[in-house]
């Protein structure tokens, strides 16, 4: 009888929430927290803690009361700073009061403005590799992904013909996010003006997540709505976790056309109400006087690269330089496993973690992330193991 009624109960689960899987890493994880030993080189995050003058601001903001909601948008004097700070990086001029909102992460940002522009069906196009939880939030929204296809040949840049060769009537938006995870890929102002054309002639939106914006190595970076006529179209991602390591502080922000903000807001209103406020009054102090913790993360970051870029290339993991982020995405292929079959088999014998590239979509199988957000004398053991187990493996391929 409570079979009956269970197979012809209602379904509790909505559709589009049952075709988004958890990211399949878990298992993997749980593994390497089992061991003794281990060296992470997976999870993306910076191994800096937060700067104690960010976090003081903080502190502070608790002593003195600074403990009850905020305005839905954010305190005024953050989102003063953030275009300050958009301005004067980037030439960009932004309306605090109506074309910045904060929120809770890059990654509530991004949520926030496809709930707000996508209608049922709609598609969005982005590259793959992609960020693994792009394609959900867009079929969170109801929107349906469209995956492009990117070369490591051209190290794994987005390509305007592949773009405008999936472009229908029901496209809304271009997704990216450069520099790149997991691939660490940057394009110049010129590609980027080439995709820019192409939103413009098709009067697509563009969603520009720019978290990793501030880490770069010997490049500049172009903020896409930088380029004519580009604020206009296009939804600016951007947050604290990255940059100034705050990834527990929770906290980042959307800039674009006053319209969509006030839209943004909307939603952002019925669901959050508003972000911490004392995790605003530390990003406040991290937009003032949080210039050199940038530069020194930087710094580390790049000398920890040119480790880890020339080690695997040397022991025949075939990688090309990342212009950005903290990752490299070497291919694996010289064992003839898949990116699954390497990770687990180099955790397991080797006590290294790495993320397999099919998590990023079709174009990352083959490879595997590695985050060198870790110390050197971590990624220096990491590369030894890793040199030993390509060794045998290779032999048996």
């Amino acid at each position: 009888m409570s079979e009956q009624r269970d197979a012809g109960a209602k379904k509790r689960i909505a559709e589009r929430v049952a075709q988004v899987s958890e990211v399949g890493f878990a298992k993997f994880l749980k593994l390497f927290h089992s061991l003794e030993g281990g060296i992470s080189l997976s999870v993306g995050e910076p191994d800096f803690a937060t700067p104690w003058h960010i976090c003081e601001a903080g502190i502070d903001a608790m002593k003195k009361g600074i403990t009850t909601y905020t305005p839905t948008a954010g305190f005024p004097e953050l989102r003063r700073a953030v275009a300050k700070h958009l301005e004067k990086r980037y030439g960009i001029k932004y309306d605090p009061e109506t074309e910045i909102v904060i929120t809770v992460g890059s990654s509530q940002a991004m949520d926030l403005a496809f709930r707000t522009i996508l209608d049922p069906g709609d598609e969005v196009i982005l590259p793959d590799p992609y960020y693994v939880c792009y394609p959900s939030c867009i079929v969170l929204a109801q929107g349906i992904p469209v995956a492009v296809p990117t070369r490591p040949d051209n190290d794994f840049k987005l390509e305007v013909d592949q773009i405008e060769a999936r472009i229908t009537p029901k496209t809304k938006a271009i997704l990216f996010g450069y520099p790149a995870n997991p691939t660490g890929t940057e394009l110049t102002r010129e590609e980027y003006a080439e995709i820019a054309r192409v939103a413009e002639k098709h009067d697509l939106l563009v969603i520009s997540d720019e978290i990793y914006s501030r880490l770069t190595y010997g490049v500049e970076h172009t903020c896409f709505p930088s380029l004519s006529k580009m604020k206009e179209r296009t939804i600016l991602l951007d947050g604290f976790s990255k940059a100034y390591a705050m990834t527990g502080w929770r906290l980042g922000y959307a800039a674009g056309p006053a319209e969509i903000m006030a839209a943004i807001s909307k939603v952002h209103q019925h669901t959050m109400l508003s972000p911490s406020s004392m995790a605003q009054m530390a990003a406040l102090e991290a937009l003032k006087s949080g210039e050199g913790d940038v530069q020194r993360m930087l710094s580390e970051y790049s000398r920890r690269r040119e480790v880890i870029i020339r080690g695997l290339n040397e022991i025949g993991l075939k990688c090309h330089e990342p212009k950005g982020a903290f990752y490299a995405f070497p291919s694996i292929k010289v064992t003839g496993m898949t990116s699954d079959e390497f990770t687990e088999n180099l955790l397991k014998e080797e006590k290294v973690i790495v993320m397999p590239g099919s998590l990023f979509g079709r174009q990352g199988e083959g490879y595997v992330r590695c985050c060198y957000a870790t110390s050197l004398a971590n990624i220096e053991e990491a590369l030894r193991r890793m040199s030993r187990f390509v060794e045998q493996h290779r032999a048996h391929s």
